[in-house]
């Protein structure tokens, strides 16, 4: 394997990856210095990259010089701490809520949602204009209605948790909305998420929510512009479509894709 190296702005190589690993080892290239090879879309720190490689032998005083930068075009070295900003995910979130809402209404429809609306409507209308209205009638109305609309409500949260985790766990590594304005969704090493970790991301925009949005403004000043969801999932997004990096990224998750709570 063939591995580029960046330092100070300049990229340099390519270098075999034995050589690599003996130049950290001797202490000649810093496990600071960035590193890529085909297949990843970021560079990524040596010591991320070759972690069971350490300096054996005191660091040399002075680096080894580096040969030629290599010309473009390669991912841009600092494209992993490219984070999308908040109106920019405000505005992707906007656009999948009117994707999804289609199949919300359909689902309604499907489940006699508007068979149940229209006589609770009509029992409202009837409740206010006669005194002498059964109450029962209403009552009725409302059970009908809610025993409708329970399980479609039901029925598109399911959906809508579907289109996020399928979306942002698949090779576009967003939904149809961050698509369109170019951004993704990523490990904390800018690697694409595994399904299990975005089933676990869309729940906890619940916890988001319930703490008066607080957790969606947290991506206003959260260093990484992380929203509460991102913390529980460790997650960012980054400006960037997937499928303009060269190869996907290898998971950097560990074999059973943990996620901090």
């Amino acid at each position: 394997m063939e591995v580029w190296i960046g330092r100070d702005g300049e990229r340099h190589g390519p270098y075999n990856e034995g050589d690599i690993r003996q130049w950290l080892r001797s202490g000649q290239v810093s496990r600071d210095d960035l590193g890529w090879y085909e297949g990843l879309a970021d560079w990524q720190s040596l010591a991320i990259l070759f972690p069971e490689e350490r300096p054996v032998a005191p660091p040399a005083s002075v680096p080894p010089m580096l040969p030629t930068p290599l010309p473009q075009p390669l991912p841009a070295m600092a494209s992993i701490e490219d984070d999308a900003g908040f109106w920019k995910r405000v505005g992707a979130y906007l656009l999948d809520t009117i994707i999804l809402y289609i199949p919300g209404l359909l689902i309604q429809k499907m489940m006699g949602g508007d068979a149940a609306q229209a006589a609770l409507q009509a029992a409202v209308a009837d409740a206010q204009t006669s005194a002498a209205s059964d109450p029962t009638a209403l009552f009725a109305a409302f059970g009908q209605y809610y025993s409708v609309m329970v399980p479609a409500i039901i029925a598109i949260t399911v959906v809508t948790w579907l289109y996020f985790a399928l979306c942002e766990s698949s090779a576009w590594q967003a939904t149809p909305g961050k698509l369109a304005l170019g951004i993704r969704v990523t490990d904390m090493h800018g690697a694409r998420i595994s399904l299990p970790r975005a089933l676990a991301r869309y729940p906890a925009k619940y916890l988001s929510s319930l703490i008066f949005g607080i957790g969606f403004l947290m991506v206003a000043w959260t260093q990484r512009k992380q929203g509460l969801h991102d913390l529980i999932a460790g997650t960012l997004v980054l400006n960037g479509r997937a499928n303009e990096a060269k190869g996907q990224p290898k998971r950097t998750d560990n074999s059973t894709d943990s996620f901090s709570a």
